[in-house]
């Protein structure tokens, strides 16, 4: 079941992202983030209100605003990334964060074998490969800013997975899923209130924004309810791979340009993804 979950999470946000590049573009990052969270949270309102129960404890509830938190920040981070971009450039990155595990192992002390230690190597390597194989006239902005803004990303959603999980494997799930967006959503609003940004997008914006909520949610919902099966990191580790499907669609939809060898890049970036998460 984690399995379909992680793919269901997969399909979701790659689709999400490739929306986040354009319509952030007009709309400002936080117009965007706002309300594809406020319509988030209104669509997860009555599953999770429907499961709610008074065995929810205090703690449980203390870990899922600790998760709506960090998804938050993350989340800014994210749409940020992608309006900057390369997709292709952005995508790998944000989607390397099971990487992270490799890194808490060897702090820990605990042995990292050799195939492990080459996941990470062929991660650093194609997305410095697709990064330094990009053409000036594609490079709108420097492309430093945009490894940043994307490695504070995958690190968030890291954290945020971790998190949520933990919470979700010591209450119900479903009935998380609304503080979860809540304390995201709180967390983007105050920071967009201290910084004086706009908050709510045009008229025009808000059908597609609608959608990336859905979304979102679905993508959201999915990873944290796979901690109540077997296995969840298999969850986190498929729905790591949803960059893969963005680099794909914009390729079709955006027009950037891949080469066969950014191709064998991108693809070696993900397939270690997936070996260092499973």
């Amino acid at each position: 079941m984690s399995v379909i979950l992680g793919l269901i999470a997969a399909l979701a946000w790659g689709i999400h992202d490739l929306c986040v590049r354009k319509v952030s573009e007009g709309t400002g990052i936080f117009a965007s983030l706002v309300t594809v969270l406020v319509f988030g949270s209104i669509l997860v309102a009555p599953a999770s209100f429907a499961a709610w129960n008074e065995s929810v404890s205090n703690d449980v509830l203390y870990t899922t605003f600790l998760a709506g938190l960090l998804f938050g920040l993350a989340a800014i981070a994210h749409y940020k990334a992608f309006s900057i971009g390369p997709v292709r450039l952005v995508a790998p990155i944000i989607g390397a964060y099971p990487a992270l595990s490799v890194a808490w192992a060897v702090w820990q002390g605990t042995p990292v074998s050799l195939f492990q230690w080459m996941a990470v190597f062929l991660i650093i390597a194609g997305v410095g490969y697709v990064a330094g194989s990009s053409d000036d006239s594609e490079q709108q902005t420097n492309p430093m800013e945009a490894i940043f803004w994307s490695v504070l990303a995958g690190t968030g959603f890291a954290f945020t997975f971790a998190v949520g999980q933990a919470a979700a494997a010591q209450g119900d799930e479903v009935a998380l899923l609304f503080p979860t967006r809540v304390a995201a959503l709180i967390t983007v609003v105050a920071i967009a209130l201290l910084l004086r940004v706009k908050i709510w997008p045009g008229r025009g914006q808000l059908a597609i924004l609608g959608a990336m909520g859905g979304l979102d949610a679905v993508a959201l919902s999915a990873v944290l309810s796979s901690g109540s099966f077997s296995h969840p990191e298999l969850a986190s580790v498929l729905a790591a791979t949803f960059g893969l499907i963005t680099v794909l669609l914009a390729t079709i939809f955006l027009k950037e340009k891949m080469y066969p060898a950014q191709w064998g890049a991108v693809c070696a970036v993900f397939a270690s993804i997936c070996y260092l998460a499973i």
